[in-house]
This record gives C-alpha cells, structure tokens and sequence, in this order.
C-alpha cells in the first residue's frame, strides 16, 4: 500500500451487533469533523444492477468481466474478480486512495486496525481476545456488557456520546498527529 494511502478502520464484530450503525455514525462524525469519509462493506454476494437494464446486459449478455456504471454524479464498478477476493488494501488504493479515512464494515480478518462491537448475549463473547495474534490489531471494543476488563480502550456501546468518544479516539490515533495504524 501506499505510504500516502488514507487510514483504514476495519468495524467488526458478530451478526447483528450493531456494526452498520456504529460506521454510519462514525462516518456521520468524523465528516461533520471536515473529513473525507469513505467507507468499504464487506458482504457475501449482492445485485447491484437489475436482470434487462442496460448494464445488466453489458455483463450478463455482452460477457463484459466488469462494467463501470457512471453519471454525473456516481459511480459504480460490478464485475467479476480476478481472483478470490481482493485485499482491502488494494480496494482502497485503487477506489478509495483519495480519502482521509476509510471505514470498512466487516473484514475481520483483514490485517487493517479494527474497532470490535460487541453485544453482550447468553453464552457469546468478544472476538478480541488478548492471547491470540489475530487480536493484535484491535484497537477498542465498543459494547453493552458493564464492567469488561480488557487491555485495550472500551466504549459503552449506551452512552450517547459514544460515536463522539470514538471519533476523539480515532481522530488522535489516525488523523490529527498524523498517526500511523
């Protein structure tokens, strides 16, 4: 990656933990901050464009490998990969390169700085865990459950000021001192 390329903060955590609205509100935050949000979601298969219309048929019936569809105002890429997946790293410098900070939802195991939500459940527990090396780019946990003690930064995923809290977090650690994830 480049050394210009903007900060990448992974947002990760079990199904339903709250993952969507945390990005959405960090990215609402940190753009009312004067930054250049971007973000990247990570899911498992999607229909961007529909069976018939134009670009459908570019890729469907025309064979393209990948169309672009833009207007004046967005853009949107659809296609095949080359390979498995590509990294997020590689999505971020090819798409998103002109970013101050990129929110990525999902992408647990990416090796980008992650922020964990967590919902406390019967029987569940965070995916950070001190001992295991895929934990060592956590930088915080933000969830429910009173009193966890852990080795990293926690956030009470029910306080009303914790988007803004985070946002402090992430702007001192990535974007005002110029930090480096």
């Amino acid at each position: 990656m480049r050394p210009d390329a903007p900060p990448i903060v992974c947002v990760i955590g079990r199904k339903n933990s709250g993952k969507t609205e945390l990005t959405v509100g960090l990215g609402s935050e940190l753009n009312r901050r004067g930054y250049r949000v971007m973000t990247v979601k990570h899911c498992h298969g999607f229909q961007l464009d529909q069976p018939g219309r134009d670009s459908w048929r570019h890729r469907h019936e025309g064979g393209a490998l990948r169309t672009v569809l833009a207007s004046p105002s967005d853009f949107a890429v659809v296609g095949d990969w080359p390979q498995e997946e590509m990294p997020l790293s590689e999505l971020v410098e090819r798409f998103l390169w002109d970013a101050d900070v990129v929110l990525a939802e999902g992408f647990k195991a990416a090796s980008e700085p992650k922020v964990e939500v967590f919902r406390d459940a019967p029987g569940s527990e965070p995916l950070f865990d001190p001992d295991e090396e895929r934990s060592s780019r956590t930088l915080a946990l933000v969830t429910d459950r009173s009193g966890i003690q852990l080795p990293i930064p926690v956030f009470d995923l029910n306080d009303q000021g914790v988007v803004v809290g985070l946002a402090d977090f992430l702007e001192h650690k990535f974007l005002r001192r110029g930090g480096t994830p």
